[in-house]
């Protein structure tokens, strides 16, 4: 498409002419979200116009999974084999080699709706169509032209469709996007999907194969909303927390900015009252909405005093204010939305230490540990639950921040509100990415560069999501940063329109990044792309190489344990992978791993022993894992406004079986990976840098931290103790200081086969704050000690305290030798299968040698009513399984 040119004036033209539908919640709203029919169109002769009357027959069309796609709704019918379970998802048609007719269903849904008394107003939601569709209701066509948009929804006023006799059917015919592009085995396939505004992941990529519909489907709520004469839309609610804040004690008053769309499609004009009301208090504004239009009306400003503030996780609460905006015509609510106030102000300043934007939440600079994050489910098959649990685990890692990918989707609300909730901050990409859209050569592409550039094909469709999708999410306290696309930015003209009147109009509040690793961001200095590097890495190299100061995306490994792997793997391809060392040659990898995605772990797990079997591999994957994640995240850390502002994790989750990149596995089962970065990444941690031997802390608090206990105690393979020091430390706000250089001691203590080095932190009451332990290898660097170690002597007792809670509590007694790297995992007593999600306060944990630890198990005790039983198996530990008190 040619560029065009925006302005204000067409913001609000685009606004008026698209978007009289973009709403939160109604005065009334119910889903439709199950009795859901669906055939394929080609079995289908009727036309829309008798398929939408009640009297058509549909008994014989198949059940339908609504939300969700056509390929959802085929494996619910046993029609296709799991995608996810070893090489079924090769033996599913693809798009590209049927027609896009294969994927293109009609999607039929009876539902009771009493036609509307007086004034009140019936409308039709499509929160999400991919990719185009055509709608009916009871005999009639919905919308005039085609609808066309996997990101822009879609609102009807179904008033004078509904049958007076409360029976109704509504009926969708979807499209699959066009083109749908060749899963080639491309980064995006050849391309051509991105010439859609839709998801790029679906045509594949290096850590996902194709999804064969294209994730064709109505994927996301369908809702009937009933309202009074006048309907709210885009609420808008801004907090203004100005001057430097902290956590504790009396807060200085905050602005509470509010606003609001009023639409009356009724032929006479509306007088009423706007109310907003937060806290017990309120502000009103009288209004005149004109017959058959819709107004923009903002409110008075708000004081809040003394609020509560909502900080990202690690630094304070996550407070949350329930607030609505609703509108009263004499006395009677015609709409009323709901908003929860996050009451926190982001702003960005630039750091010419490290020549990179820092971040900063009412006023205090946060340092930025976060992860990438793709999708949550690749087949779209999205729920609160599963929302909570993958936001929760990314809490438990101790990150404050989420980027959502460009390939993917602006998040669900539903994502939001977990993020809203837990505290993490949201760097939210649009639809746009080098790989499709042209940044490199690339001759898996059809295209070429300057072609590609110019994607999407429609520029007009892709604002005008845009414009919806801002006004869906803008009210989230946990939103923080815009960006334009992953590693590299829209054409011109969209970016333009994005940034110099899009969002200036419609949320000024928050940083625009132009796209994920710009100099702007990030200056560049090092020459290549600006981010990474993706593959797995020396512990020291986090440490010593100087990388790009905002690093949008590191890292690389990640495969689960023996147990995860079971899951989607036959018994048959259950076999390790072998590492050759000779770089001429390949490694040998078995063919499913292969297509999952599999990312060597190279000569990593050969320090401690050429693995037997796969599941030996996967338990020394687990040290890995470990030592990995939690040096990555304590290198960014010790230098701190240093040289870094923020790191971003390559990636924490996968929305697929993938193979790498992955902090817990598509089942929701963590791994060591998760519980490396919960340690390197607290608040305030203790840690040892490995190039000069420097114990340091690390306080990404806000306050000054006195009169903390540090102690540095090393233990041999056999469990005896060395006390090297312990002294009585301070460390400032938002700082890193090293206190002990130690190297020589402690290499010549390691130099024969080995060492454990327990480093401490205990407050003034003797409680540890920061407990950290480190395996060294011997000086050949081989971890010849841990080969030979003696059987551990752990005790475990597991008490149930609370429903849906377990204490577990390990003992280790004294001479007897560490008790290393112990797995826990709760279980069901009659299955013997893991329970997930289940979340541990800490794993992979290690008992020293008189001491013990006490572990707090969180468990849905709804969704899993017998009290389950303890897994506990370590590295000098066989597995045991614990009864529950």
């Amino acid at each position: 498409m040619a560029a065009f040119k925006f302005s204000v004036k067409n913001v609000s033209v685009f606004i008026l002419l698209f978007f009289p539908f973009l709403l939160a919640s109604a005065q009334t709203s119910f889903e439709l979200n199950q009795g859901w029919k669906c055939q394929k169109i080609s079995d289908v002769k009727a036309d829309g116009l008798k398929i939408s009357n009640t009297d058509y027959q549909i008994d014989n069309w198949l059940p339908a999974t609504v939300p969700g796609t056509v390929l959802t709704t085929l494996l619910n019918n046993k029609l296709v084999p799991d995608p996810f379970w070893g090489m079924n998802n090769a033996r599913i048609k693809d798009i590209f080699d049927t027609d896009r007719d294969y994927y293109t269903y009609w999607f039929v849904k009876d539902f009771t709706q009493t036609a509307a008394n007086g004034n009140n107003q019936v409308y039709l939601n499509l929160r999400g169509v991919n990719y185009s569709c055509e709608v009916y209701l009871n005999g009639k066509k919905v919308n005039r032209q085609t609808h066309f948009g996997m990101f822009l929804r879609q609102t009807y006023n179904i008033t004078g469709l509904i049958n007076k006799t409360g029976r109704n059917r509504l009926a969708v015919l979807v499209y699959p996007p066009d083109p749908v592009g060749n899963a080639n085995g491309g980064q995006g396939g050849d391309g051509q999907i991105a010439k859609n505004v839709g998801l790029q992941y679906t045509a594949g990529w290096d850590w996902i194969q194709p999804m064969h519909d294209r994730n064709t489907g109505i994927w996301d709520k369908v809702t009937i909303e009933t309202t009074g004469a006048v309907r709210i839309t885009d609420p808008h609610v801004i907090t203004v927390v100005p001057g430097v804040r902290q956590v504790e004690g009396k807060q200085q008053p905050a602005i509470i900015k509010s606003s609001a769309t009023l639409t009356n499609p009724t032929s006479k004009a509306v007088s009423g009252v706007l109310q907003f009301n937060i806290d017990g208090q309120r502000v009103v504004k009288n209004v005149v909405v004109k017959p058959n239009s819709s107004i923009d009306v903002n409110l008075g400003d708000l004081v809040l005093n003394n609020p509560k503030l909502w900080w990202p996780n690690g630094y304070g609460k996550q407070s949350l204010y329930k607030s609505s905006i609703q509108f009263n015509i004499a006395n009677k609510v015609s709409d009323k939305t709901e908003v929860n106030v996050g009451v926190r102000e982001i702003q960005t300043s630039w750091n010419e230490q490290t020549k990179s934007r820092q971040v900063l939440v009412n006023g205090q600079k946060i340092f930025i540990k976060g992860g990438n994050w793709i999708i949550s489910d690749a087949m779209l098959r999205f729920s609160d639950a599963r929302y909570n649990a993958e936001v929760r685990f990314h809490r438990d890692m101790n990150l404050n921040l989420i980027r959502v990918w460009g390939g993917a989707l602006v998040e669900r609300p539903e994502f939001y509100n977990a993020c809203d909730e837990s505290g993490l901050l949201v760097f939210q990409d649009f639809w746009i990415s080098g790989d499709a859209n042209g940044r490199w050569m690339d001759p898996m592409k059809k295209d070429d560069q300057w072609v590609r550039r110019k994607y999407p094909d429609d520029h007009k469709l892709y604002v005008q999501s845009l414009i919806d999708q801002i006004k869906l999410v803008r009210n989230h306290p946990s939103l923080a940063i815009w960006c334009g696309g992953n590693e590299i930015t829209p054409p011109e003209d969209i970016l333009l329109a994005v940034r110099d009147t899009i969002l200036p109009k419609l949320d000024n509040t928050r940083w625009f990044v132009e796209y994920s690793n710009s100099d702007k961001m990030s200056l560049n200095t090092l020459g290549g792309n600006g981010d990474g590097p993706y593959g797995i890495q020396p512990d020291s190299a986090f440490w010593k190489v100087h990388t790009f100061p905002f690093n949008s995306e590191i890292g690389s490994v990640g495969i689960n344990d023996f147990e995860s792997l079971k899951r989607f793997i036959p018994t048959g391809n259950l076999v390790a992978p072998e590492f050759n060392a000779d770089n001429k040659k390949k490694s040998k990898v078995d063919s499913v791993w292969d297509y999952h995605k599999y990312i060597g772990y190279d000569a990593s797990i050969e320090p401690y022993g050429k693995a037997t079997d796969a599941k030996d591999f996967a338990a020394k994957a687990q040290l890995v894992n470990y030592n990995q994640y939690r040096a990555l995240m304590e290198g960014f850390s010790n230098r701190m406004w240093d040289w870094y502002t923020g790191v971003i994790i390559w990636k924490t989750q996968n929305p697929w079986t993938a193979m790498r990149g992955q902090m817990y596995d598509y089942y929701l089962d963590p791994n060591a990976c998760l519980y490396g970065l919960h340690s390197g990444s607290e608040p305030l941690h203790v840690m040892y840098n490995p190039l000069d031997g420097m114990v340091t802390i690390v306080n990404n608090t806000f306050t000054t931290r006195r009169d903390l206990m540090l102690s540095v105690k090393t233990y041999d393979i056999q469990g005896k103790e060395r006390l090297l020091t312990q002294v009585f430390e301070e460390i400032q706000p938002q700082s890193v200081k090293g206190f002990i250089p130690m190297k020589e001691g402690i290499d010549n203590l390691a130099k024969k086969e080995g060492v454990f080095l327990s480093l401490r932190l205990t407050d003034v009451n003797k409680n540890i704050v920061s407990d950290n332990l480190y395996w060294l290898p011997d000086e050949k660097g081989v971890y010849s000690g841990l080969k030979k170690m003696a059987a551990s002597q752990l005790e475990t007792v597991a008490r149930q305290i609370a429903p849906g809670t377990v204490e577990v509590t390990l003992s280790n007694p004294s001479n007897a030798p560490v008790a290393f790297f112990n797995r826990l995992s709760l279980v069901d007593a009659q299955s013997g299968n893991r329970l997930l999600p289940v979340f541990y306060s800490d794993n992979y944990v290690s008992v020293l040698p008189g001491e013990h630890k006490t572990i707090t198990i969180n468990y849905d005790a709804g969704k899993f009513k017998n009290v389950p039983i303890v897994s506990v198996g370590g590295w000098n530990l066989k597995e045991q399984i614990i009864a529950t008190k």
